[in-house]
């Protein structure tokens, strides 16, 4: 009645082993770190990279704990930060010959002190949110007049195109603060653009209007339309932050919006914030050049003798010189969207869409100049580097341009993530600005972990001196549930804040609740006079509906906070979601096994320790006369 099969023991022993195994790395703590990153859009992080740190630290005579690579970043473990100050400058040194123009990113960090036996079974500890690590935070604002202006200058590029590839006469396209303007010489050709613009930019309001005598075409952003731009520059930004944060390594930044125009970064654990603005802060712009392929300028390329008049000498992402033609054929303006994919050979490739006018420049150079190469340059700090130097096979028209050609599937989703993000959308300025200092992170994990520890000794005592026995049985289920729900978090890599230990101390009381159910529908048995292993087995049978409504309706709020939140309270909802899971498996099923276990092996049980048992009137002939007894 009272007895587990083997396979739920084993069930049982293996989730406590996988507890213990993904628990321990948050014991170990934080230690400094350097952290060696790509600083430049061609340069990638190889082993090979690892290999040079390990060289650079040796020959200053640093010990690291370890050199790992960890495919974008290389990282360091040293010992104490004096070590650390020590280290950056010497890998900065060793990895860059310029320093004013720096290949890699040489920032200060923080990494677990786990052992490595651990980080080989990919045992890591939670991330740890900026209130608990220390780090910055930012708030920046958005310029969405600045969003909106390019947008008009996109749109006067694009009406000029289609009127001139429709025939349409206009004495000019010009700009305005809040739209465009098309004059006309005749009332029947503005009609006429009228009809044509509002079929093909259905995004504008367009008015016919006469102003000193000229016959003007007015075109303004749809109330609609304007939002989607501003929104989409709000998107466009927060994923270029993204991608440059990656650069630093930073785990789990928080990069999401707030308000209509402005985005909050918070970059846990990193030290050097001057170098995190740089990162946010760096502006990228893109070009495409046709490449110089004369004689005069392959000679050239060796580097003895002056690059031909008209034309600069840039590197490709091999390494090899390329000189390209200093006229700009597009520039990232032109393009609008650029995906990863494959071509009709099923190659990688990568698949280009260009506004109107961009369209129509690159029709005509790609006619003029088949079999000659096309660089696509990406500008940095005014810094430029050929991304990919394609060759052109014929002419392109329609705004989408597939390059293709000696690339990588990776490659091409690198070189498609440059040219679709590789600048901000609109420009941003930091408003806000705010360190939390290491120091002070460690004094919130103290205090969250007091709050943790002593809500759970103040819980366990009260369970052992209430239901004795099963008041023990009860604390260890509620020490599995916390041993198992920590570990479930540093599976799934989750940022613990500081509402995020408040749902921990919320669900070490929340989840002794279930086995409080347990242990009283046991005694209500028991003052019904039903045997003791009955009692136990009838407990826990008719308990649990009761838990399970009770955890089911505790669930629902906490999904509620999880769908519809954001930031601390979403933090929050998770925890509290998978505290609940995790106290519904402890509470009925671990609880129960200590019980089987210690009980279910007696036939002829007696009694059973789970406090007393109180009962109302006097005893029948039949009872034994202490009963009460029977139950401490």
């Amino acid at each position: 009645m009272n007895r587990y099969p083997l396979w739920k023991y084993l069930v049982l022993a293996v989730a406590l082993l996988i507890g213990t195994v993904y628990t321990l790395p948050n014991w170990f703590g934080e230690a400094p770190a350097v952290q060696v990153s790509s600083g430049r859009a061609t340069v990638k992080v190889t082993d090979d990279t690892r290999v040079r740190v390990t060289k650079a630290l040796a020959e200053a005579g640093i010990q690291p704990d370890f050199v790992q690579w960890e495919g974008t970043s290389v990282r360091a473990r040293l010992a104490d930060t004096d070590l650390q100050l020590k280290a950056k400058d010497a890998i900065a040194k060793a990895m860059n010959a310029d320093a004013a123009n720096p290949d890699y990113i040489v920032a200060l960090n923080l990494i677990s002190r786990s052992p490595q036996w651990l980080t080989k079974l990919r045992a890591f500890p939670m991330y740890l949110g900026l209130d608990l690590r220390g780090g910055v935070h930012f708030l920046m604002e958005v310029d969405m007049k600045a969003a909106l202006a390019k947008k008009n200058d996109a749109l006067v590029g694009d009406v000029r195109s289609l009127l001139r590839d429709k025939g349409i006469r206009h004495a000019g396209v010009s700009k305005e603060p809040d739209g465009l303007v098309v004059a006309f010489r005749d009332a029947a050709t503005l009609d006429t653009a009228k009809l044509f613009l509002s079929e093909k930019l259905a995004d504008l309001d367009w008015v016919s209007i006469s102003r000193e005598g000229e016959l003007q075409l007015r075109g303004a952003l749809k109330p609609a339309a304007r939002v989607a731009v501003q929104e989409g520059a709000l998107k466009q930004n927060i994923n270029t932050l993204h991608n440059r944060i990656n650069e630093l390594g930073v785990a789990e930044p928080v990069i999401q919006q707030q308000g209509l125009n402005r985005v909050v970064v918070q970059l846990p654990g990193v030290q050097d914030t001057a170098k995190a603005k740089d990162i946010i802060g760096r502006t990228a712009t893109l070009e495409v050049r046709l490449v110089d392929d004369s004689a005069e300028a392959t000679a050239s390329l060796s580097g003895n003798s002056p690059v031909p008049f008209g034309t600069e000498r840039y590197m490709e992402r091999g390494g090899q010189a390329l000189i390209v033609k200093r006229q700009v054929v597009l520039t990232g303006d032109n393009l609008n969207d650029a995906q990863a994919g494959f071509d009709d050979q099923q190659n990688p490739a990568v698949h280009l869409t260009l506004d109107a006018r961009g369209a129509r420049i690159f029709k005509d150079v790609t006619r003029e100049n088949i079999n000659k190469r096309m660089a696509i340059l990406l500008f940095e700090k005014g810094k430029g580097e050929v991304v990919t130097a394609p060759v052109i096979r014929g002419e392109i028209g329609g705004g989408r341009v597939q390059i293709s050609g000696a690339m990588t599937a990776e490659e091409a989703a690198d070189t498609a993530l440059l040219l679709r993000a590789g600048s901000l959308a609109a420009p941003m300025e930091i408003i806000e600005e705010r360190t939390i200092g290491p120091t002070l992170g460690k004094e919130n994990i103290d205090r969250g972990f007091q709050s943790v520890i002593w809500g759970f000794a103040a819980v366990a005592a009260f369970m052992c001196m209430y239901y004795m026995l099963f008041g023990l049985f009860s604390s260890l289920a509620l020490g599995f549930n916390l041993l198992m729900l920590v570990a479930v978090l540093s599976m799934m890599q989750a940022t613990l804040s500081l509402p995020g230990m408040a749902a921990i101390a919320l669900v070490l009381g929340m989840a002794i609740d279930s086995n409080v159910l347990i242990n009283e529908r046991i005694r209500e048995e028991l003052r019904a006079g039903v045997a003791p292993q009955m009692a136990i087995h009838l407990g826990y049978e008719r308990a649990f509906a009761t838990i399970l409504d009770s955890n089911v309706t505790t669930l629902i709020a906490g999904l509620a906070l999880l769908a519809f939140g954001s930031g601390p309270v979403k933090g929050f909802a998770v925890v509290h979601c998978l505290g609940i899971l995790t106290s519904m498996f402890s509470a009925v099923m671990f609880s129960r096994g200590l019980v089987n276990l210690w009980y279910g092996r007696q036939r002829k049980l007696q009694s059973v320790a789970i406090g007393q048992v109180w009962r109302g009137g006097t005893p029948s002939p039949t009872e034994p006369a202490n009963v009460d007894s029977s139950a401490r």
